[in-house]
């Protein structure tokens, strides 16, 4: 399958698509106008995405095996590519893996400093959705280990690497105000721009919210899902003011790296990259600092107190909660 050929008629179609939003945005009242695009904004995010993608080989270099295909070589299943129901557990198997990858790209400090770039736009139209970080090796490495399991289910490889497309593509024109809601049913079983929207909420009851990539029913079923209601608030939940692309890319990684150079010992090390963002690391500040603070200057972090918690988060990192906290 010619895959070069796909992505150019995709990105065609979504550059007509992107001058269609732009153009509907152009045509309401004056006062609604500006809600629509920024023009520095987007081109902030189409930068970044370029950029992203033109890098993209680089990483490559950085990461020079797949989990996916070191999966498949090893697990004793393989099912027959030429069945339909192959192609159906497939699909099922591919977006439940990309649910949990993107409920981690919010849930480890790593990964958050990746993704972050992603939700950075105060704006949320179809630029936005290009708007993915740059020369991270180690998030397209760890995203890459999250479809693993499908593998080893017996996936072959070429078809997952068919429904990840499928996700990346039916994404993209979910990143729009334009779209209001879908019939009910679509609404219930699929990610909808309504559902995105919420997404990329950085109000509760929004935040950390749908997760889903091309079905929502995953965040139903476990508990993070959220209907758009209130009016939403894009962006970060402490945004980083500057349209600089590079700031932009870089701007969480940084402050990773500033709070690992505060730490007084390797167990706090660990609890800054690998717990939640908005974890607090009380080791990781001076003695004269209030305790209730946290480490990170993660978009996340001024809403430590008001974010819903969630059963099923605090079972996956309780184990590692429980070894890296500092006592």
């Amino acid at each position: 399958m010619d895959y070069t050929r796909i992505f150019l008629f995709a990105f065609t179609a979504y550059c007509v698509a992107l001058a269609v939003e732009w153009i509907s945005w152009r045509r309401v009242s004056d006062t609604d106008r500006g809600n629509g695009f920024h023009g520095r904004d987007t081109v902030n995010s189409l930068v970044i995405g370029i950029v992203s993608k033109a890098t993209r080989p680089l990483e490559g270099l950085f990461v020079p095996f797949s989990f996916t295909l070191v999966a498949a070589a090893w697990t004793p299943i393989h099912l027959p590519a030429d069945r339909w129901w192959t192609w159906a557990i497939g699909f099922a198997a591919t977006d439940f893996c990309y649910y949990w990858g993107h409920r981690a790209d919010h849930r480890m400090r790593l990964l958050w400093t990746a993704h972050s770039v992603h939700h950075s736009s105060e704006q949320f139209n179809l630029s936005t959705a290009l708007r993915m970080p740059a020369l991270m090796p180690f998030a397209v490495f760890l995203d890459n280990a999250t479809l693993a399991p499908a593998t080893v289910a017996g996936i072959p490889p070429s078809v997952i690497l068919f429904w990840q497309t499928v996700t990346l593509f039916f994404q993209w024109p979910l990143h729009t105000r334009r779209i209001g809601m879908l019939p009910a049913p679509i609404e219930y079983l699929f990610n909808t721009p309504s559902h995105h929207r919420v997404h990329h909420g950085s109000n509760n009851p929004y935040l950390d919210k749908n997760y889903g990539g091309v079905l929502i029913v995953w965040d139903r079923v476990f508990g993070s899902y959220a209907h758009e209601s209130d009016p939403v608030t894009y962006g970060l939940t402490r945004n980083i003011g500057t349209f600089n692309p590079i700031t932009t890319n870089f701007h969480e990684f940084l402050a990773m790296l500033t709070d690992i150079g505060r730490a007084h010992n390797m167990r706090t090390v660990l609890r800054t990259v690998f717990a939640p963002p908005t974890a607090p690391i009380r080791s990781a500040i001076t003695p004269h600092t209030r305790s209730d603070e946290h480490s990170s200057t993660s978009a996340h972090n001024t809403v430590q107190r008001d974010r819903p918690s969630n059963t099923v988060d605090e079972a996956l990192t309780g184990l590692l909660a429980h070894h890296l906290e500092y006592r």
